[in-house]
């Protein structure tokens, strides 16, 4: 079953097998160069372990992450509870688990629509493409689902937005370039209201997590939501691009202090393989996956899980 803000809805039988591509490049450089390091090997000694160090930082798991994670393989050995190298294979893979797991938490239950989802993150990231994705996600739950056009700052953004409003028979709702975001989603929130909307996804301008005004912005439009809907914004996604890195955790880190951050949205894990940021995250922000894109069509934004994740790497 997969969280939603309105309760469970089933799993797409397809999403291991999605997955397992989408995670391929990560498999290859992380999964494999455990093995590569493991084969042969019968004794834990400081050279395995050091070849085990370089393999999980290369798929950047993280510094942090990666010590601790050896740091607790050092302390079985030295309490004569580990001694056979073949072992460490389902060691690290149930560690990572625990990490995913542990930052888990279902999105805030709403009573009563509209749900009001805040996307935010930088230029570049896959912001608005996830939007419309989220929007056809929604819709195939048998959801009714509004866009808003609050990056006002780039015309394009605008037109971007509609484009994936066609593409996936949703509304937009949208005002000039240059008009306040926060005026936008005032109407977008007043017109969703009273059409007994599900869902209003609304989409604010690609931000440089260094650029002060635009996060106060972010904050003023959270206000404006509250002012229409009391319990608003029920989630506010952050966008990272997973090709970035350990990039990533930095722009994670500052929209979580001035945004509010609830969920990750992880855009692009096909293309990398260094999709263990996945777990640098969930461990260093202790913030949930919410979404994983893995391709460019419409249904290639998969809802995290954990386990599935975890398996798709590592099952031979």
């Amino acid at each position: 079953m997969i969280q939603t803000l309105f309760g469970s809805v089933e799993q797409e039988p397809s999403l291991l097998e999605k997955l397992k591509a989408g995670v391929q490049k990560t498999r290859s450089g992380l999964v494999s160069a455990l093995e590569d390091a493991l084969q042969g090997a019968r004794e834990i000694n400081p050279e395995l372990l050091d070849e085990l160090e370089f393999a999980l930082i290369s798929a950047d798991i993280g510094v942090r992450t990666t010590e601790e994670i050896l740091g607790s393989i050092r302390q079985r050995v030295e309490r004569h509870q580990l001694s056979d190298a073949a072992a460490l294979r389902g060691l690290i893979r149930e560690q990572l688990l625990e990490i995913l797991q542990a930052s888990e938490r279902a999105p805030a239950r709403v009573a009563e629509p509209p749900a009001v989802i805040l996307v935010v993150g930088v230029n570049g990231s896959g912001k608005t493409t996830t939007i419309g994705k989220l929007a056809q996600r929604f819709k195939n739950e048998r959801r009714s689902v509004l866009l808003c056009a609050a990056d006002t700052f780039r015309a394009a953004a605008i037109e971007q937005l509609e484009i994936w409003g066609d593409r996936t028979g949703t509304r937009v709702v949208r005002q000039n370039a240059g008009s306040d975001p926060s005026a936008v989603l005032f109407d977008a929130l007043q017109s969703a209201r009273a059409g007994q909307v599900d869902y209003v996804i609304v989409d604010t301008a690609g931000r440089l997590q260094t650029k002060e005004n635009l996060m106060a912005e972010l904050q003023k439009m959270g206000r404006t939501a509250k002012k229409v809907i009391p319990d608003a914004p029920h989630e506010v996604l952050l966008v990272l691009d997973a090709t970035t890195g350990q990039n990533g955790l930095e722009q994670a880190r500052k929209f979580t202090e001035t945004s509010g951050v609830t969920g990750i949205v992880l855009t692009k894990l096909d293309g990398t393989a260094k999709g263990g940021i996945v777990v640098a995250i969930a461990r260093e922000l202790n913030l949930p996956i919410r979404y994983v894109g893995v391709g460019e069509k419409v249904d290639d934004l998969l809802p995290f899980d954990p386990e599935a994740f975890i398996e798709s790497l590592f099952e031979r």
